[in-house]
């Protein structure tokens, strides 16, 4: 009975080129997110991104084809990022704390999220990349939907309008106020996010008819 052949050995070396193609994807994606920042999506340039990043530019293109592809690869692991943001902020144990508390536990993670990312917010708010613009349309309708659920929960008696009127009224003024708490650091950035949460609750409590259950 003849022995049977050994079994091939695989090459350690795909793993290897795979791994440091993964490591200068992030780091190009890094380069990318800090000069987007800088310059805004518009004015930056796969040239800078390169240069950001240590690289060549030769080195950039055998793994991004242009600028727009670096956005959209890095948009949309910022969009899931951004999502899994909202799905601890908006846990369904939140619903049972008041008012105030609500406000603390939904706003800072996500106000924390967009302070540690902002290419986030200068990708999804001035890039007008077509990908980029129907995700980030998509999260804004899942966040919309999010928080129609939380005030559902406080005003029962909102009509389907009145709920889609307030809803978009809160996001709006999240919204008009994180470029401020963006533009700022330290005690500044705290002082205007104690003015949102103030804003918010100001706005939101005179409608409130129903505390829910803990």
């Amino acid at each position: 009975m003849s022995a049977k052949p050994p079994k091939p050995v695989a090459d350690p070396a795909p793993r290897r080129r795979q791994a440091r193609g993964e490591r200068r994807i992030a780091q190009l994606l890094a380069a990318a997110a800090g000069v987007f920042c800088r310059t805004g999506y518009a004015a930056a340039s796969t040239n800078a991104i390169a240069r950001e990043a240590g690289v060549s530019p030769g080195t950039l293109y055998q793994f991004f084809p242009n600028k727009e592809a670096i956005a959209v690869e890095l948009g949309g692991e910022l969009l899931k990022r951004a999502q899994e943001t909202h799905g601890q902020a908006f846990l369904p144990e939140n619903l049972s704390k008041p008012l105030p508390e609500l406000l603390d536990a939904v706003l800072d993670p996500v106000i924390a999220f967009n302070c540690e990312n902002p290419a986030f917010w200068a990708l999804m708010h001035g890039s007008g990349v077509p990908g980029i613009t129907q995700e980030h349309e998509e999260l804004h309708a899942g966040l919309l939907s999010r928080v129609e659920g939380v005030l559902s929960t406080f005003a029962p008696e909102f009509t389907p309008e009145r709920l889609t009127h307030v809803s978009n009224m809160v996001l709006g003024i999240f919204k008009s106020s994180l470029d401020l708490v963006l533009a700022t650091e330290g005690a500044e950035q705290e002082a205007y996010v104690a003015e949102l949460k103030a804003v918010l609750l100001r706005y939101l409590e005179p409608m409130i008819t129903t505390t829910p259950l803990r």
